[in-house]
């Protein structure tokens, strides 16, 4: 990976419109490995106060897919993945991790964990994911 891979990435990832309204961050991406983080606000959050599901969702499709294209290369997309909500998370710092488990050149299997960082310094495992992404290059390095 260039050193400006992180660079790269972020700037792939603030080309998608509904990531301007989410706001996450990419803080990792090496390896075999991404991280993305968000800031808990309002606008995240349901009917009863709890960050939404979708928004777990949309963290953990996107961190699982950031770490297989740092395997597969630039041009992936999602092949599916399956999400687990364990604990509801209200505010703070939300940090999505996921690390490929298994990759060829035409696929990547990962897993993540999205952990919510309190502002009281504790943590709590919110939610676990695992899925697949497959390459859409022609020619795959």
């Amino acid at each position: 990976m260039p050193n400006d891979s992180l660079a790269f990435a972020q700037q792939v990832l603030d080309a998608q419109p509904f990531n301007q309204l989410v706001e996450a961050q990419l803080t990792a991406f090496e390896d075999g490995h991404a991280t993305l983080e968000l800031t808990v606000e309002e606008r995240h959050r349901q009917q009863f106060g709890l960050v939404h599901g979708g928004v777990l969702s949309y963290l953990a499709d996107n961190v699982l897919t950031f770490a297989c294209g740092t395997v597969l290369g630039p041009s992936v997309v999602t092949g599916g993945f399956t999400i687990s909500y364990l604990q509801g998370a209200r505010e703070g710092i939300l940090r999505a991790s996921a690390t490929v488990q298994h990759h060829n050149s035409r696929l990547a299997a990962a897993t993540a964990e999205i952990v919510l960082h309190e502002p009281d310094g504790s943590e709590r495992l919110c939610a676990i994911a695992q899925g697949s992404v497959l390459s859409t290059s022609k020619n795959p390095d």
